[in-house]
């Protein structure tokens, strides 16, 4: 009796707060998505306010134009590095561990760097004079977008790397000794035991990947502010510019919204991955 309830006791007090901090919270988001702010019933019109405000709609393509580009770029270039780093030998867990710092430098360093690197009289900048190519205004042009897109790459890129590595880790060796005594080359063992041993992984750091493109914001705002360029108006920014104007009703309908995408964007990823 006690091992039949030990995994339930186990995972209970997660599961509480689980409930109590997240769960319980988002369903008082969904009642307020259907009042008003001073109160009372509003029905859908706070949903057709959000979709129709352009603002909203600017921030929504952004986010999904800012996904749709950094997200195969960073499974590609993590795994290349993945492939190149899996079993090096002695030296792998210190290069992994080099990987991970990006992730362990605070937001406001990050952007200090951006603003050394890409201001109108940054290090950059300061090179194309050198060599006689007019200065690039950066964070102000639509080569802000690039900016971040890289920013993004920079910082995440190591830690997908060692996810990848994990998941190359967990490939039994002796399949690979039967393909090579099969007569198998590198290429074939790549694209006929390696990719599909590590397709499931692939579906959890790719999910992992896709909620990261939305903690750039911070750097994004500690450099730019709360209206930055026009192509990296994300909806981080928009919510967060509600947020400072009190229009919780908007808020919590756009979050709705957005729960809503991003888990539907999910199951079908899932789903297409399940077939």
């Amino acid at each position: 009796m006690k091992k039949k309830y030990a995994g339930i006791v186990f995972v209970l007090p997660h599961l509480l707060g689980v409930l109590l901090f997240l769960f319980l919270p988002f369903l008082d988001v969904v009642r307020r998505s259907f009042a008003q702010a001073a109160g009372g019933f509003a029905g859908l019109s706070n949903y057709g306010e959000v979709l129709h405000n352009e603002a909203f709609r600017l921030a929504a393509g952004n986010t999904i134009r800012f996904t749709a580009v950094c997200l195969p770029l960073l499974m590609l270039l993590s795994l290349l590095l993945a492939l190149a780093l899996y079993g090096i030998g002695s030296g792998e867990a210190a290069l992994k561990n080099s990987l991970l710092i990006p992730m362990a430098i605070p937001a406001a360093c990050v952007a200090l760097l951006w603003q050394l690197l890409f201001d109108n009289h940054g290090m950059i900048n300061g090179m194309l004079s050198a060599f006689g190519v007019a200065p690039v205004s950066w964070m102000s042009t639509d080569a802000s977008f690039y900016v971040l897109v890289g920013s993004y790459l920079w910082k995440n890129a190591g830690y997908v790397t060692v996810l990848w590595v994990a998941a190359l880790d967990g490939i039994p060796g002796e399949v690979y000794e039967a393909a090579r005594m099969d007569g198998a080359g590198k290429m074939a063992s790549l694209f006929f035991i390696t990719l599909p041993c590590i397709r499931p992984a692939a579906f959890t750091i790719g999910v992992i990947s896709f909620l990261n493109t939305f903690k750039v914001f911070r750097e994004a705002y500690l450099v730019a502010g709360s209206y930055p360029q026009e192509r990296i108006y994300l909806i981080s920014h928009l919510f967060n510019n509600w947020f400072l104007s009190l229009s919780v009703d908007k808020m919590a309908a756009g979050a709705v919204l957005l729960s809503v995408v991003t888990g539907a964007a999910v199951y079908a990823l899932q789903r297409a991955w399940e077939e």
